[in-house]
């Protein structure tokens, strides 16, 4: 949800700040993302994915919509990463481990790409996985409809906001 990839994630933007909402309400721990890169040399084989337009920290685009800005608060963490995986080289895994966290709902953009990269690294890594089918978006319908056929068959758990509200909350009606 940064402003580099600002197009395709508003379109997502109510059902993500719904996410955080019912999260912080469950007291879930919120871990944000952002991906940006601290020197010409830290990206890896994304270089030749990116044509070298890599997303530097402290370039505009780099930096977190203006909208979920002021959903980051102290409790919650801003992870920064420099591939797709947020597990990569984070310390996330030892942070959700620290938490007691056993579960992850996976939002964000972009489908087939981070979001997809960082649902299996979860998996692998013995965390159950839920992934949002109407808080994760990307450039082409057709990438994300492939992402949630593959993810179910054996990485994650498709849930949308309803879904998620059901699950922490039941039958309780709950609004932005």
């Amino acid at each position: 949800m940064q402003n580099e990839f600002s197009s395709i994630a508003k379109p997502i933007l109510n059902n993500v700040i719904t996410t955080i909402n019912l999260c912080r309400r469950a007291s879930v721990p919120i871990f944000f993302t952002r991906h940006c890169h601290k020197s010409p040399n830290d990206h890896g084989m994304l270089g030749e994915w990116c044509d070298g337009d890599l997303i530097f920290d402290g370039a505009f685009r780099s930096e977190l919509i203006p909208e979920i800005v002021p959903l980051v608060t102290e409790a919650d963490k801003v992870v920064e990463k420099n591939t797709y995986s947020a597990f990569q080289n984070t310390g996330l895994r030892e942070m959700l481990v620290e938490r007691g966290v056993e579960e992850v709902i996976i939002t964000g953009v972009m489908t087939n790409l981070c979001c997809e990269t960082t649902a299996r690294d979860a998996f692998v890594k013995g965390f159950r996985v839920f992934f949002s089918t109407d808080a994760t978006a990307t450039s082409e319908v057709e990438l994300h409809e492939a992402t949630l056929m593959n993810i179910t068959c054996g990485f994650a758990y498709l849930v949308d906001c309803k879904r998620l509200q059901q699950r922490l909350f039941g039958d309780e009606l709950y609004s932005n």
